[in-house]
């Protein structure tokens, strides 16, 4: 190359339009880069933004979930507090899931919301477990056990 400028670059628009340039001489100081850089470059970008926004703008608000799974061709299941931590009364398209602790599984006990459409139905929702170790999995208080 005649030229100084690396080889690889990669530009990345903020939503605020700031735009972000990396540049590297091969694919893996490319992952170097990135991966030593990304979170500085978010707070650099953070602090630049607000340091040259006007004092009358407004910071765009972040995408709601349902544009955001409207995109996508998605379903929202969404949760609200029961007031248990880590628990919440959890939705789908079909109604209130279902929280049930089963005592043998094929992995062993399992707790889960599960959607509480028909068994079998072809647009069922997928069951959202709760592993060991997780934020609520020892809190977890089914509606129903299963031996």
């Amino acid at each position: 190359m005649t030229h100084s400028e690396a080889p690889i670059s990669i530009t990345a628009k903020t939503p605020a339009s700031t735009l972000v340039t990396i540049r590297a001489s091969n694919a893996e100081e490319l992952d170097q880069v990135i991966a030593l850089t990304i979170a500085s470059l978010a707070a650099a970008v953070q602090e630049l933004e607000a340091a040259l926004r006007p004092a009358n703008v407004a910071v765009p608000p972040q995408p709601e979930a349902a544009a955001i799974a409207a995109a996508f061709g998605g379903a929202i299941i969404s949760e609200q507090p029961s007031g248990v931590p880590g628990q919440g009364t959890r939705t789908c398209p079909h109604g209130t899931m279902t929280r049930i602790h089963g005592l043998t599984g094929k992995f062993g006990p399992y707790k889960g919301h599960f959607c509480p459409a028909p068994q079998g139905a072809p647009n069922k929702c997928t069951t959202q477990y709760v592993k060991q170790g997780q934020p609520g999995y020892d809190t977890f208080q089914a509606d129903q056990t299963k031996a």
